[in-house]
């Protein structure tokens, strides 16, 4: 399912139940509960049997995996045992998965799953498997230790880490996903000739990977807060921000979610401002982009069939602002309805376009998307570079660690030779910024005690980063290098 005006509708209405009725100890429960439901219910249906079930509850099974994981210590160095809250928290989760199954009986119109799901008993089952596994696991470790810093806490943390790259890799990797499709067709007794990538379309996944991720690595640092299992989960899998971001950190998320208990039900401020996003995302979205949409923008279907240049560029320029109010727009909507639950989501735009530096657009671009990358691969690759003996260049690693941060960004979007293009134009545009800036800083100051020269900067700036990013979007937007370069090529006048 795809975020519609219903959606939208619905979760305004649920908001004002949460804020008017509820009491206000159970709206952190109320948080988690919502946001278990909206997981399964957001889930596109999928051709292979019983899948559009299994990834929801992949999704929370992974999570308490890794929650399980990120649990603090006890002074003598032994994990924490459950609290009461986890526990009611493991019963509620299971309850959910168990009670999504029931769906099975009901008929099509009236499901919270996408389609028929499997067996109530079935899932009882393989839960209660799973669950002894990982009880005879955590059995067999009791006697461990797990001291904070220890070689045995960092190669079970990296483990987590590496289990959920390849777990990207295989979802983002088209002849890897189809082979992976076609193993499970067979196993589902499908017809196997139609095994494709879109049979794994696991809604929110690369989300929820960076969220984990980010939770792994900062428990390997030592700087990830205590989280009960509730917060983690809700965390993890907030609705608002579920389906397209932004990408929040756990300590600033929990610090909202411990305070909703004390927040005034309909506070005026918080509700006008949830309205606003709201309705600004609205039109951003249904109105401006989705008219774009229809033929105004570049696609893979309209490259080849462009008569002229200029309806090259034109197409090009309508997908660049359709991306942009069709991204922003469901970020807009995300912060709104987080504001009404009293969550206030990070920013993800500061318009974009306006900037005069492609440094600059990349901290008003997808901001927690280039921010999280610069926390755990740009700075970390470059501190490593930098402690290497013998040291390389300054340019060397600056390059190095920009092409690196921009092609994990594009890979992130997919793994294919499109993406990874497209992140090397932005790391190679990157270096060459930071190159020309270090070598005219000088002039740039005295320009700027000249009105006159500093606009003409200042617009020139902007008209090469805005065309640089606009170009950028070829590689984006098309499937396959040869028809991006036959694109630009249209774009140039050769026919």
């Amino acid at each position: 399912m795809t975020v519609d005006l219903g959606v939208v509708l619905l979760a305004v209405l649920t908001a004002f139940g949460y804020a008017v009725l509820l009491p206000a100890r159970l709206r952190g429960w109320a948080l988690l509960l919502l946001s278990l439901l909206a997981v399964y219910w957001l889930q596109s249906p999928l051709p292979i049997r019983f899948s559009d079930y299994i990834f929801p509850t992949a999704t929370i099974v992974l999570s308490v995996g890794v929650w399980w994981l990120l649990r603090p210590l006890s002074e003598e160095g032994g994990r924490l045992f459950l609290t009461r809250e986890d526990k009611l928290t493991l019963l509620l989760l299971v309850g959910v998965m168990v009670g999504m199954a029931f769906n099975r009986f009901l008929p099509a119109e009236l499901r919270l799953t996408p389609s028929r799901p499997p067996s109530p008993l079935v899932v009882g089952l393989a839960l209660l498997m799973l669950g002894l596994i990982i009880g005879g696991l955590s059995l067999l470790n009791r006697g461990a230790t797990f001291q904070k810093g220890s070689t045995s806490t960092k190669l079970t943390l990296t483990a987590g880490i590496a289990a959920i790259v390849l777990l990207f890799v295989l979802l983002k990797t088209e002849p890897l996903a189809a082979a992976v499709s076609g193993w499970w067709r067979a196993a589902a007794n499908q017809d196997v000739s139609l095994a494709s990538m879109n049979d794994l379309s696991w809604l929110g996944f690369s989300y929820i990977a960076f969220r984990l991720i980010h939770t792994l690595r900062d428990r390997q640092t030592g700087i990830l807060p205590p989280l009960s299992l509730r917060e983690f989960m809700t965390y993890i899998i907030f609705f608002p921000a579920y389906i397209a971001g932004p990408i929040d950190r756990a300590e600033r998320f929990v610090g909202d979610l411990r305070a909703v208990p004390g927040m005034a039900g309909l506070d005026a401020g918080r509700m006008g401002a949830g309205f606003g996003r709201i309705a600004m995302g609205l039109f951003k979205k249904f109105v401006i982009a989705d008219s774009l949409a229809r033929g105004l923008a570049l696609s893979p279907a309209n490259a080849g069939q462009i008569g002229s240049t200029a309806g090259a560029w034109l197409l090009l320029y309508g997908y660049a602002f359709r991306l942009y109010f069709d991204f922003s727009g469901y970020t807009d909507m995300a912060i709104g309805i987080g504001l009404l639950f009293g969550i206030r989501l990070p920013e993800n735009f500061r318009r974009p376009y306006l900037r005069t530096t492609l440094a600059e657009f990349w901290q008003s671009w997808h901001i927690t998307l280039s921010d999280w990358v610069r926390f755990y691969v740009f700075s970390p690759m470059s501190r490593s570079l930098l402690r290497r003996k013998p040291r390389p260049s300054p340019t060397l690693i600056v390059l190095s660690a920009q092409m690196a941060t921009m092609i994990i960004i594009g890979l992130w979007h997919g793994v294919t030779w499109n993406f990874l293009i497209w992140g090397a134009w932005h790391g190679l545009g990157l270096f060459a910024h930071k190159m020309w800036s270090d070598r005219t800083r000088r002039w740039y100051r005295r320009a700027q005690e000249r009105p006159f020269t500093r606009r003409a900067w200042a617009v020139g700036g902007w008209f090469l980063t805005f065309h640089y990013v606009v170009l950028g979007w070829v590689w984006f937007v098309l499937p396959e290098p040869e028809q991006a370069v036959m694109f630009f090529e249209r774009l140039v006048g050769v026919s």
